[in-house]
């Protein structure tokens, strides 16, 4: 069993330090969601799937994350308040290489 820790500003402004397990399969949309960081019905609006950019988030550290695939960047293409770091939560599946990752989630549109 192996965690990583990350760093996640909320809407708020507040940076929560969270433990995120590796062995789980989850991503970071599900860690937002589980430490209940966004409000209820404003993150993970599609499940999951790179359809609605509702998981977006601000990478403020990159610690070593995946490329982008074309589904991520194509939502990004089409979504509001993008920025040059921005990144789809649940496309960044929980591995030992994002320790240390710092985020900020985005605005809910």
């Amino acid at each position: 069993m192996s965690d990583v820790n990350i760093k996640i500003t909320d809407r708020e402004g507040v940076t929560h330090d969270v433990v995120a397990p590796t062995d789980m399969s989850m991503n970071l949309m599900e860690i937002i969601r589980a430490y209940e960081l966004a409000e209820e019905g404003t993150i993970g609006v599609c499940g999951g799937m790179a359809m609605c950019a509702s998981c977006q988030v601000y990478v403020i550290n990159d610690p070593g994350l995946e490329s982008m695939g074309d589904e991520e960047d194509a939502m990004l293409a089409e979504a509001f308040h993008v920025k040059d770091n921005s990144r789809l939560g649940c496309q960044l599946h929980i591995a030992d290489a994002m320790e240390g990752l710092e985020v900020e989630i985005a605005p809910y549109p």
